[in-house]
């Protein structure tokens, strides 16, 4: 599965002819699993109100939904190794409709605990489709194109990301009655109007946990109906889903790359053991961190520091998405022309400088700022992957995406960190005092910096020159 950079590769199909279909076909599983993640992101701050929560324990959600990758993407990897990519789909398709499912028991019960637990068997799911669909999709076609096919068919992720950002700003937000408290409570207190939006949002969350001890009825209430509201696009998902696994079932997919040789799992680990994987597995893992941190966070950083509603702070995500979506196609073409490491390393710079603009400047510029990061994070992800398994074999493959997928694990540990952060006092750094949520960012900005290096450096190193296809 080599797929190094030259002038020739330029000339060759990224996907040829013959495996159109099938490409499409597995394509269409980035964009379901975009629409799982971008759903959920918003669900942080939804659960925060609904429930009363701090940010920290909020940021549960995020430990939940991709700690279920770490969990799940060994075992999903064995499961593909000894069986088919077309195996391991079917089953990531059928635990991502279960996990979806498991919203409607834990809406009735109105317990926070219970959509962890569902959101955790939906990644399980999600966990089997990315450790398929990333090495399936590297193996339609040259070696030379595999790391622009990945890029391409990613591409179609921040399609799904994005329906997932619309459903959540234009159904589920606008809807909650706990929206409709804080509009009410900014309504009969004009003197809001005067103060910074951080001190307003404290007064504003500080009536709401009254609301909830002086009249609890009423609050459960408002509760039900809002987690009511929250079930009903992971129902829809759940049956969209269950109609792709049909789709799946009753199609001929290619076995590409699969063999039936014994796993020797001591030589697969020292096929793997070399600098562009591991430290793709780390890259990996401090892109989704920082990836996971700046979209979560848009939200609570235009509602505490703007003054915006969550409806309309989760349209600047909306507008992140886009110029993601927009920025991978462009880099993906720029890929035909300079190295995925160099290009990799020059994004991650410029994440860098955004992200510290996102820190120090003030009002809107600084909101912008953390919108522009979408469009050098476009590309990282698939870019990554495709280096860290540059010249690996088709069954190393399936084993070694098991690694870039428990990478995602970043996402489940490092939103958690920033919402510590964020619930504690204001910070001095360099003699200038910043909100929490300002100061927050600074682990985004580690992150891009792990990426930068890696980038760079392996720009600079050759490719890995692993055994021959076939052995094992």
């Amino acid at each position: 599965m080599s797929h190094s950079f030259n002038s020739e590769s330029a000339s060759l199909p990224v996907v040829p002819r013959h495996y159109l279909f099938p490409f499409a076909l597995v394509t269409s599983l980035f964009a379901l699993w975009g629409f799982a993640n971008d759903v959920t992101n918003p669900l942080v701050k939804a659960f925060q109100e609904i429930f009363q929560i701090s940010t920290a324990e909020s940021a549960w959600v995020q430990t939940a939904f991709y700690g279920g990758y770490a969990t799940m993407a060994i075992p999903a990897a064995l499961i593909i190794r000894k069986f088919s990519f077309k195996t391991g789909i079917i089953l990531g398709l059928a635990l991502y409709a279960i996990g979806a499912l498991l919203f409607i028991p834990a809406s009735m019960n109105m317990q926070f605990s219970l959509f962890l637990i569902a959101l955790y068997v939906l990644t399980f799911g999600l966990a089997f489709l990315e450790t398929s669909a990333n090495p399936y999709i590297l193996s339609m076609g040259p070696e030379e194109t595999a790391t622009r096919r990945l890029n391409l068919a990613q591409a179609f992720n921040p399609i799904g990301s994005l329906t997932g950002m619309l459903v959540a700003s234009q159904f589920i937000l606008p809807n909650l009655q706990v929206a409709e408290f804080r509009d009410h409570e900014m309504a009969t207190h004009p003197e809001y109007a005067t103060m910074l939006p951080s001190e307003v949002d404290t007064l504003v969350t500080k009536s709401l946990k009254d609301y909830s001890e002086t009249e609890p009825i009423a609050h459960a209430k408002m509760q039900s109906h809002d987690l009511g509201i929250v079930r009903i696009p992971y129902v829809v998902i759940a049956l969209v889903v269950l109609g792709v696994l049909l789709t799946f079932a009753v199609s001929k997919m290619p076995n590409t790359g699969h063999s039936h040789d014994t796993i020797h799992l001591s030589q697969v680990l020292r096929n793997l053991a070399h600098f562009r994987y591991l430290g793709g597995v780390v890259a990996q893992a401090f892109y989704v961190g920082a990836q996971i941190m700046c979209w979560t966070f848009i939200i609570h950083y235009g509602m505490t520091l703007l003054g915006l509603s969550a409806a309309q702070a989760q349209r600047y995500n909306i507008v992140a998405m886009v110029i993601f979506l927009t920025s991978r196609f462009v880099c993906t073409f720029f890929l035909k022309y300079i190295s995925p490491g160099l290009l990799l390393g020059i994004l991650a710079i410029g994440g860098m400088l955004l992200t510290l603009g996102t820190i120090f400047l003030q009002g809107f510029a600084g909101l912008y700022c953390l919108v522009a990061i979408s469009a050098c994070m476009s590309l990282m992800f698939p870019t990554i992957y495709g280096i860290a398994l540059d010249g690996l074999t088709a069954d190393d493959a399936k084993l070694g995406s098991a690694g870039l997928i428990f990478a995602i694990v970043g996402g489940a540990l490092m939103p958690r960190l920033q919402g510590q952060m964020i619930d504690m006092d204001p910070f001095t750094i360099g003699g200038t005092t910043l909100e929490s949520m300002r100061a927050s960012f600074v682990l985004p900005l580690i992150c891009f910096f792990v990426v930068a290096v890696y980038g760079f450096l392996t720009a600079r190193t050759p490719r890995y020159s692993g055994p021959s296809v076939g052995s094992s």
